[in-house]
């Protein structure tokens, strides 16, 4: 029996894949999540510059740690498009439901 471990088919891919998850998943997610909360600060009374400010800081913290996670995670590279774009949508339609209720 052999110590080492059997190499991976492709890894090149798999890191390619992983990265672009990372950087356009992670954007995409960040994107949404930034949408949602800047929308819900509005409609809770804050100022929409003040609001979209501190959505965005917060926003830069959540994207440093979704593109950590995402090359750290053992999951597979599609389940975490999957994940990152789906949330991503998710929190957009979240943040423009609450726009429109603002008005």
């Amino acid at each position: 029996m052999s110590a080492t471990p059997v190499p991976a088919s492709h890894p090149r891919l798999r890191i390619a894949a992983r990265t672009g998850a990372a950087v356009l998943g992670g954007y995409a997610f960040t994107w949404g999540f930034i949408a949602a909360c800047t929308a819900l600060a509005v409609k809770l009374g804050m100022d929409f510059h003040d609001a979209e400010f501190l959505a965005s800081a917060l926003g830069l913290l959540l994207f440093l740690a979704v593109f950590l996670g995402t090359v750290a995670s053992r999951r597979g590279a599609l389940l975490l498009w999957g994940v990152l774009l789906g949330g991503g949508a998710l929190l957009a339609a979240a943040g423009s439901l609450l726009q429109a209720s603002i008005a």
